[in-house]
């Protein structure tokens, strides 16, 4: 259980303790079921959330993006690539997002 997630995730977490641990293995199982390489796997949940249009899920993605090595520009080229399939709108939203977890300094 990883009590250091933040707001509703965490209380999930934390009330229930076995869901949680279910729905991590599940994501490790999504997660090594295929051939991306680690990179290109978290480039793949940030354009997801992206298009699920939620900024809870760009900003975590993004976040361990950085944190995983992933560069900013390459996180928002992802955005970038909204524009078609999502609209103007989406894109600059998501870019927005990115920003908000990995201005440079």
């Amino acid at each position: 259980m990883n009590t250091k997630l933040p707001g509703a995730a965490g209380a999930i977490a934390e009330h229930y303790p076995d869901v949680w641990q279910a729905y991590q293995a599940l994501g490790e199982a999504s997660a090594n079921a295929g051939p991306l390489s680690d990179r290109e796997k978290r480039l793949v949940k940030l354009a997801l959330a992206v298009g699920a249009g939620s900024e809870g899920a760009v900003h975590s993605h993004a976040r361990r993006g950085g944190s995983e090595g992933v560069s900013q520009d390459d996180m928002l080229h992802v955005a970038m690539l909204a524009i078609g399939t999502l609209g103007f709108p989406q894109a600059v939203a998501a870019k927005t997002w990115i920003e908000d977890v990995t201005a440079k300094s």
